[in-house]
């Protein structure tokens, strides 16, 4: 099988504990100041029934979990993830992280990634918990969560999403890819692209054809917990305009856009990530 590079445009089970990492980390962010006094949770394994297994950390806590669900390519150690795990060790909130099928600690063939397989993977672990969650998505995580919380309703404490992706394989990322790298995809089944700090990996025709059964944009999304967007003007990745199209489709509960003037796809900076606690906290009091 031939690969064109190019440059990137743009069911319930036991959790085992293990201490040993044994994936490359993707895109690891540096810790925030004074993490280095906390000690980091232990790593856990949630195992899937084909032998794969998530890594987790979690923090132990009251109220509903909140639950991190990363974007694409970023693995449980970026910025506002650990941003979110020290308000949990500060506020009591039981909270989890996790890393997606073939990201970060977790196994898989990045081959065989879909957004199927990442929603199965977020239910699973929804499932592993008890009590009502606060999902927490980032970028293409916005899209897993929003997935999530139609397949569990009546589990859902809120939703906090933050530069949500929804449908991005459609609507975003294939429309920017040049022509020439799409017709590779087609003919080739992958094309191999590089991204800055990332490495090199394939993007395959299977992702985006699979990707079509999730589509939600082109119908009302019934999701009645309160969901609160947080969304970035200068996002260059996501445009606002998608988070519009995402307020303009759900229907059922209460939700909150705010668009932050001159915030970008990451949404890391100092007073974004006090936003961002402060959103979650105000969800865990409704």
């Amino acid at each position: 099988m031939r690969r064109t590079k190019v440059a990137d445009p743009v069911a319930r089970a036991p959790l085992q504990f293990d201490r040993c990492a044994q994936r490359p980390i993707l895109g690891s962010s540096p810790r925030m100041k004074g993490e280095g006094t906390r000690p980091m949770p232990h790593l856990e394994h949630l195992p899937r029934p084909d032998g794969e297994t998530l890594a987790l950390r979690r923090v132990a806590g009251t109220g509903p979990t909140v639950v991190w669900i990363g974007g694409f390519r970023s693995d449980m150690e970026g910025t506002k993830a650990l941003a979110l795990e020290a308000a949990a060790v500060e506020r009591g909130w039981a909270f989890i992280r996790y890393d997606h099928f073939a990201h970060g600690l977790s196994s898989g063939d990045w081959r065989r990634a879909t957004i199927g397989r990442w929603r199965e993977d977020a239910i699973a672990l929804m499932d592993s918990l008890s009590g009502p969650v606060l999902l927490v998505g980032s970028s293409m995580g916005g899209w897993i969560a929003l997935l999530a919380a139609l397949a569990r309703p009546d589990r859902m404490a809120g939703l906090v999403l933050i530069n949500p992706a929804q449908d991005f394989t459609e609507r975003l990322m294939w429309p920017s890819l040049p022509d020439h790298v799409r017709q590779a995809i087609l003919r080739d089944g992958e094309a191999l692209m590089h991204e800055e700090g990332l490495g090199d990996y394939v993007l395959t025709a299977r992702m985006f054809e699979e990707a079509r059964t999730w589509l939600m944009l082109d119908a009302p999304i019934p999701i009645h917990a309160p969901t609160h967007i947080l969304q970035g003007r200068a996002d260059a990745t996501v445009p606002w305009s998608h988070a519009m199209a995402l307020v303009d489709r759900l229907t059922g509960g209460d939700v909150r856009l705010d668009l932050v003037e001159a915030g970008d796809h990451r949404l890391s900076a100092p007073r974004d990530l006090e936003r961002l606690i402060d959103a979650v906290q105000r969800l865990r009091e409704i």
